[in-house]
C-alpha cells in the first residue's frame, strides 16, 4: 500500500475488535442492513476446526436474516500449486458440508469463481489501483514469497489480494466474517475500494460504486489438531465432518496428552490437554474448566472417551444429513446451478455499474 495506506498490525487488530464489537450489537437490531461474503479454497475435506472456527458461524448469521455469499473459490487452489486435483470432487464435497451444517440454500447463495466471469473481469480495473510494492507487502503474499525458495512465485498468487477484494465487492458485501489473520486483505479491500471511487467517479452522483467492507472477527478461539499443533488438511491430523463415528474414536484415541492424569484445562500449559477439553466444551456447550473438573483424576483415557462421545452426539444428526445428500448428486448439482445463476446476476449488475463509472458504455 502506499505510504496513507500503511497497515498497522496492531491498530487494525484493535480497531478491528472494537468495531466487531459495534457490528455484533447492529446485526442484532437490523440484519438486513448487511451483506456477507465467505468461503473456502477446495482443497481437501472440512473439519471440525472448520465447524467451530467459522462454517457454525455463517449458519449463525444467516438464520439471523444476513443476505450471505458462500464461495467455492476454485480459482484460488491454482494460486499455489500445480494443477486442479480432483476439484470436482473436492468443490462438491465443500457444498455437501455447506448444506448438512444448515445453510439453506434458499437464502444462501454457494457458488463457484470459475462460474461467474463478471467477478473475473473486476480484476482489471482493481488492478489498475494497486502496486505490486505493496501487493508484495500483503502478509499472504510476503510468507509465499518467503516459503518459495528457487521458485517463482506466480502472477495469480501475488494478485491474491486483490482476487480476494474482487470477491468481496462484487456482491457489495460489507461485512466478512474473519479471523484476524485475514485483516489485512479486508483492508485491501478497502483501499481498492475507496481509490476505485477516487480515480474513476462514481456510477451515479450519490454513492459509491463500492461500499467500504468491515471485518467481523470470530468469537471462536482455535481448535488444535489430533497433535497439538494447529489442525490442517495437510497434516493429517483433522477430524472431518463426513467421517463416522468409528473413523472418529480411532482418531481421538491417538490424541496426544500428557503423562498428568489430573485434567486441568490450562491452554498455556498443557495445550494437547486442554485442546481436547475445549474440544468436548464446544460440543456440549458447557465452561471447559467444568469439563475438566468432572473427569478429575480420569486420566486421558477418560478424557477421550468424554470427548469421542460428545463429538459424535454433535455431529451425528449432521453426518446423517451429509450421507442423505451425498446420495443425491443431481439435487447438489441444481444447488449449485441455481447459486451460481443468482450470484452472475449480482457480478453483473455489479459490473454495469463500473463500465458506466469508467465511461466504458458503448
Amino acid at each position: 500500500m502506499s505510504h496513507d495506506d500503511t497497515f498497522d498490525p496492531e491498530a487494525t487488530l484493535a480497531r478491528s475488535t472494537e468495531r466487531s464489537r459495534e457490528l455484533e450489537t447492529r446485526l442484532a437490531k437490523d440484519p438486513s442492513k448487511f451483506r456477507i461474503l465467505t468461503g473456502d479454497r477446495p482443497t481437501g475435506n472440512l473439519h471440525i476446526g472448520h465447524y467451530f472456527g467459522s462454517l457454525q458461524n455463517r449458519v449463525r448469521l444467516a438464520s439471523l436474516g444476513v443476505q450471505t455469499f458462500v464461495l467455492i473459490a476454485d480459482y484460488q487452489v491454482i494460486t499455489d500449486r500445480d494443477g486442479v486435483g480432483p476439484i470436482r470432487e473436492r468443490v462438491y464435497s465443500l457444498l455437501t458440508d455447506y448444506l448438512a451444517i444448515g445453510l439453506d440454500p434458499a437464502q444462501v447463495t454457494i457458488f463457484t469463481h470459475s462460474q461467474i466471469p463478471a467477478l473475473n473481469q473486476l480484476m482489471l480495473p482493481f488492478l489498475s489501483v494497486v502496486t505490486d510494492a505493496e501487493l508484495r507487502r500483503n502478509p499472504t503474499v510476503k510468507s509465499e514469497l518467503d516459503d518459495t525458495g528457487d521458485r517463482p512465485m506466480s502472477g495469480l498468487m501475488l494478485t491474491y489480494p486483490v482476487h480476494q477484494a474482487a470477491d468481496i465487492l462484487f456482491c457489495k458485501a460489507n461485512l466478512v466474517p474473519v479471523g484476524k489473520d485475514q485483516l489485512p486483505h479486508i483492508e485491501q479491500a478497502r483501499v481498492i475500494a475507496r481509490r476505485f471511487d477516487e480515480r474513476y467517479g462514481r456510477a451515479d452522483e450519490s454513492r459509491p460504486v463500492f461500499p467500504a467492507p468491515d471485518a467481523l472477527l470470530s468469537k471462536s478461539g482455535t481448535v488444535l489438531g489430533l497433535d497439538g499443533t494447529k489442525m490442517s488438511k495437510s497434516k493429517g491430523n483433522t477430524i472431518e465432518l463426513g467421517m463416522t463415528a468409528d473413523e472418529t474414536a480411532k482418531l481421538l484415541k491417538r490424541a496426544v496428552t500428557d503423562s498428568d492424569r489430573h485434567i486441568t484445562f490450562d491452554p498455556a500449559n498443557r495445550p494437547e490437554v486442554s485442546n481436547l477439553v475445549n474440544l468436548a466444551a464446544l460440543c456440549l456447550d458447557r465452561e471447559p474448566v467444568e469439563i475438566a473438573e468432572e473427569i478429575g483424576d480420569g486420566g486421558g483415557g477418560g478424557l477421550k472417551k468424554l470427548v469421542t462421545a460428545a463429538v459424535n452426539d454433535y455431529f451425528a444428526p449432521i453426518r446423517e444429513r451429509r450421507a442423505t445428500l451425498a446420495a443425491d448428486p443431481g439435487y447438489l448439482e441444481e444447488v449449485l446451478a441455481e447459486g451460481n445463476r443468482r450470484a452472475s446476476a449480482v457480478a453483473e449488475q455489479t459490473l454495469d455499474e463500473v463500465r458506466r463509472a469508467m465511461r466504458m458504455v458503448y
